[in-house]
């Protein structure tokens, strides 16, 4: 019943933040600027979001060819189909939860092809820190690609508090240091008192998780396709970025935006995605104030990042429970042939 409570709490936590980011980008506007983000986004093109989806779909493709070869050097041959199914569960999941869709699909993937769960664990967070990765290079892209908007970000009011924030600290050098060391010291603290706490249930967690990341961070070192491996994960981002672009044609004052406005609007929006849950609220918001540095207008802005983000959420919620429907009766009419 705790369990119950603490989770309810956590989805209107996340569902109250995103409330209020929309009440932040609405409540100074206009009747006239409200029915122009409502006809905007109404009136768009919606065959290009179609396109999107399909592209989208593709990435997750990609995602679950690649997942499966981090699984194979671990002594396991899952079927691509399990694994896209479970996928797509996790992504459903994740709109409820932080991390409720990567323990999902690692629970479907352990029950359906038996292998062990804190395997799973491993090959998941790894993947996750190559996408943290890709998402920092794809990041340092777009920083250079537009040098010439820098300065006007922080005009926008994006990083306002949290900048002012850092103004007041005398040596922020000195903080973020300090910072790490104390990180640093923690762990220490944890490894050298590491046979007194061994007997408590979080730390035989914490434990299990963390020798199942190294399980799954071994098998990058094993890989047998390692081309497929980077081909796939580059695949994946490039796929993500045409997946935003495309639909910048569903609306006439956004279609002559290039991919590197793509870029930019990509790497913020998934920043607002990881920030809050499913990013609702937040990444319209932010695909506004990305596009404000483009000359478009926040109503069409706000109408895009509106039309992007339905667009994604809608395709993440059928496809799931689509998913959830086929993944037992496949698995079903499998069993029933053996």
């Amino acid at each position: 019943m705790r369990k119950i409570i603490l989770n309810a709490l956590k989805i209107t936590f996340f569902l109250g933040i995103g409330v209020f980011f929309i009440w932040l980008f609405m409540h100074n506007l206009t009747a006239e600027e409200k029915k122009d983000i409502y006809s905007s986004f109404t009136g768009a093109n919606y065959w290009w979001v179609l396109l999107s989806i399909f592209i989208m779909l593709l990435s997750h493709m990609s995602r679950t060819i690649r997942w499966k070869i981090l699984i194979e050097p671990l002594g396991y041959k899952p079927s691509t189909k399990n694994l896209f199914l479970a996928l797509l569960i996790g992504y459903f999941a994740n709109l409820a939860l932080p991390r409720l869709g990567e323990v999902s699909r690692c629970g479907i993937v352990s029950k359906y092809e038996k292998i062990p769960f804190q395997k799973m664990i491993g090959t998941v967070v790894t993947e996750r820190a190559i996408d943290l990765l890709s998402l920092f290079i794809a990041f340092v892209l777009a920083f250079f690609l537009h040098l010439d908007k820098v300065a006007k970000f922080k005009e926008l009011g994006i990083y306002q508090k949290a900048s002012e924030r850092l103004d007041k600290i005398e040596n922020p050098g000195i903080y973020n240091w300090s910072l790490i060391i104390l990180f640093i010291g923690l762990l220490f603290l944890l490894y050298k008192s590491r046979h007194k706490i061994s007997h408590f249930k979080w730390y035989q967690k914490i434990n299990t998780i963390v020798l199942g990341f190294l399980e799954g961070l071994k098998s990058l070192f094993k890989i047998k396709k390692l081309f497929w491996f980077i081909f796939h994960s580059i695949f994946i981002w490039v796929a993500y970025l045409f997946m935003v672009w495309v639909v910048f044609f569903s609306l006439p004052e956004t279609s002559l935006l290039g991919l590197d406005v793509g870029v930019a609007v990509l790497v913020f929006g998934s920043i607002g995605i990881i920030v809050i849950q499913g990013g609702i609220g937040i990444y319209p918001w932010i695909v506004a104030q990305i596009l404000l540095l483009f000359h478009i207008s926040g109503t069409k802005g706000y109408a895009m990042g509106w039309i992007l983000w339905t667009g994604q959420t809608v395709m993440i919620i059928l496809s799931g429970l689509a998913s959830m429907v086929l993944l037992p009766l496949l698995n079903n009419k499998k069993d029933d042939k053996a």
